[in-house]
C-alpha cells in the first residue's frame, strides 16, 4: 500500500515528461529513490533515498510542472478581491 501513493506520482512525472522515462527503486529499509531511463540501457539514479511523504513531493518537483487553468471568473474575483482591499 505504501508504494501506490509512489508509484502514483511517478505516473504522473512520466505523463508531464515526455522526453524521460522514470521509474522507481525500493531499498531493503523501505526507502524510495528515482531513476531515469537512460539511452546506454542503465538507468541513472536522480536524488537520494527518501522515506514516502519526502519521495512523493521531490517526484512532484521533478521535471517540467504543469500550469495551473485560471478561468475567467476567477481572474475576476481576484481583481474584486484587490479592489476591496484597497478600499479598506
Amino acid at each position: 500500500m505504501r508504494s501506490t501513493r509512489a508509484s502514483a506520482a511517478i505516473a504522473r512525472l512520466n505523463a508531464r515528461d515526455g522526453d524521460h522515462s522514470y521509474s522507481m527503486g525500493i531499498t531493503g529499509s523501505g526507502l524510495f529513490y528515482l531513476l531515469r531511463a537512460a539511452s546506454e540501457g542503465s538507468p541513472e539514479r536522480i536524488g537520494d533515498d527518501l522515506p514516502l511523504d519526502e519521495f512523493v513531493r521531490f517526484v512532484n518537483q521533478t521535471g517540467p510542472q504543469q500550469k495551473v487553468r485560471v478561468s475567467k471568473l476567477d481572474v475576476a474575483f481576484e481583481k474584486q478581491l484587490q479592489r476591496k482591499k484597497d478600499a479598506e
